[in-house]
């Protein structure tokens, strides 16, 4: 026999957060298994004993996780995960593709939303690259890893958020609107994607809520954000839509960043 304890996680939201979670945990002793049900927002961990510490890392990630319960319960089914890794290097892949796609097309059109979100697609690369490489390898790796990733998704928020004040106070010619949204759209594409691969192992009922997981995903809002600030773009003849909506989401990227800042 051993524990299960479930825990809410009301700002879980993604599968960015589900990852920064299993890094939280990774190396604490005892933790057998971990289940994410990302629509619901909870987190069930099996393990044997460690409660203290594993609510303890759980809560240091400032994502609203709060205990539920906590009851004995049979040894987990601990099948290997070799799918799992599949999947995660096929997201991984898919985000850093259009990363490179839309910080392209994003300086090319002049839209300062397309860069802010190619520096999120970036942020995600991150968050699946150090659950990858950090399996297997020591705590103190895992955390280095994740505080160069930190590091450098902020210093990059930061000069995109600079260039944002220089266009704003400054005469600039109006981004590209077309290719801002059709950019957009096969963005929110690839992240539906995304996250249907992500839950495809977690059971029927998991995928029967795609859709919730879809239109719940921060990804998938920011998505949305540029196609309208481009629509807006071409509305108002003003490139001040383009640059509110890459300002809202340099400040993602850096709150995410934080984030992983404090896996350690």
């Amino acid at each position: 026999m051993m524990e299960k304890t479930i825990f809410k996680i009301t700002q879980m939201d993604c599968p960015s957060e589900e990852n920064l979670i299993r890094l939280k945990l990774n190396g604490i002793p005892g933790i057998e298994k971990l289940d994410f049900d990302i629509p619901n927002r909870t987190l069930t961990v099996y393990h044997d004993g460690h409660i203290e510490q594993i609510e303890k890392s759980v809560l240091e990630l400032k994502l609203g996780g709060q205990k539920i319960s906590s009851e004995r319960t049979d040894q987990p089914d601990l099948r290997k995960d070799t799918i799992q890794k599949k999947l995660l290097w096929t997201v991984l892949a898919i985000n850093f593709a259009f990363f490179l796609i839309e910080i392209a097309t994003g300086l090319i059109s002049k839209s300062m939303g397309l860069v802010a979100d190619s520096l999120d697609m970036l942020a995600d690369s991150f968050v699946y690259g150090i659950s990858l490489f950090a399996v297997g390898g020591t705590i103190v790796l895992k955390t280095k890893i994740a505080k160069l990733a930190g590091y450098f998704q902020i210093t990059l928020a930061v000069i995109g958020i600079t260039e944002v004040l220089r266009r704003f106070f400054g005469v600039e010619k109006l981004p590209n609107f077309s290719i801002m949204i059709i950019v957009s759209v096969l963005a929110l594409i690839a992240n539906s994607i995304c996250l249907y691969l992500l839950q495809k192992t977690k059971g029927k009922e998991e995928a029967h809520m795609k859709a919730s997981l879809i239109f719940t995903s921060n990804d998938v809002i920011i998505n949305l954000g540029v196609i309208a600030a481009g629509f807006l773009v071409n509305l108002l003849n003003s490139n001040k839509p383009d640059l509110i909506i890459g300002t809202i989401v340099f400040i993602v990227v850096i709150r995410g960043a934080i984030r992983i800042l404090k896996i350690g």
